[in-house]
């Protein structure tokens, strides 16, 4: 191949991937270079950009308690929501998987994933409600197991665990998807080997076989998880309220866009959006070296 049958192919695979490049550079990246630079000023609308340098985030760590409140909670959530989801969406992908009517099932699973927070979070409250008519404090009160409802979305040490179940409810859509089309595409010639060497069950077919395939997808899985419990907000609201009790609710996504649509700082939010940024990245990165494949 000479070099200009070279410069034609290389020009002909730039023109194909030149329509996705400008729309990625036009709605990510300039977005991105815009607010991370936006962040070291202070602008509100209504007035001149200035200059701040490090202000807003010396002012972030130093001063403001509400974001440090925020960012405790958001890494509580993702802590824990996040590695939930992702066992969960595996392992319900991996059962449905072996079942006859899957299709229903993963229908089922994958449905709430599409609706909106607050939607969803109208029927949870109806299963949380605070008072004898909810059909969880209703259950427990036939049952005896309670003398009077429980607090649910009153009751700060109670409002956490119920914005984590929930989030994890509707967080698992997505993965389970992937998983359930890995799962579906696995080298079933691998399975046959491996009975030859010596497994049994499918625990050890699962450990050494199925897993080691789904690393793709497990990554997405972990990613989208991580995302998910990272950026909770609506549904947080929802449940605890804007003011939440002891701010148990307050996100640091919530943080941002009181300042960003309320008080219209928008250098000062824009701050707040690159933590958060930064936090997504970070994550990502640790989980493509847990996931990265062999070969590569």
């Amino acid at each position: 191949m000479n070099r200009r049958e070279r410069y034609k192919r290389w020009l002909t695979g730039y023109l194909m991937l030149a329509p996705f490049l400008i729309l990625f550079a036009l709605f990510i990246v300039v977005p991105v270079v815009y607010g991370f630079v936006l962040s070291f000023t202070r602008y509100n609308l209504m007035q001149p950009m200035r200059w701040a340098g490090l202000a807003n985030y010396i002012h972030l760590f130093t001063q403001d308690d509400w974001f440090l409140q925020a960012l405790g909670n958001t890494l509580r959530f993702a802590i824990i929501a996040g590695p939930i989801g992702f066992i969960c969406s595996f392992l319900f992908a991996w059962i449905i998987n072996q079942l006859r009517f899957r299709n229903g099932f993963s229908l089922a699973f994958y449905a709430p994933s599409i609706v909106s927070g607050v939607a969803m979070s109208v029927v949870w409250l109806a299963f949380f409600s605070s008072d004898r008519f909810g059909h969880l404090n209703n259950l427990l009160l036939r049952l005896g197991v309670i003398n009077e409802p429980l607090l649910f979305t009153l009751n700060p040490a109670l409002i956490t665990p119920v914005i984590i179940f929930v989030s994890v409810w509707m967080s698992m859509g997505a993965g389970f998807l992937a998983n359930m089309a890995g799962l579906s595409n696995l080298n079933l010639d691998l399975f046959e080997a491996a009975k030859m060497d010596g497994v049994q069950n499918r625990f050890q077919e699962l450990f050494y076989i199925t897993l080691p395939q789904l690393k793709p997808q497990l990554l997405f899985n972990a990613i989208m998880s991580t995302v998910a419990a990272l950026n909770v907000h609506e549904m947080a609201v929802a449940i605890g309220g804007n003011p939440s009790p002891g701010n148990v609710a307050l996100t640091v996504v919530g943080h941002m866009q009181d300042y960003a649509f309320v008080r219209f700082e928008l250098g000062y939010a824009s701050a707040i959006a690159f933590i958060l940024f930064l936090m997504n990245f970070l994550l990502g990165q640790l989980f493509m070296r847990i996931f990265r494949s062999n070969d590569e």
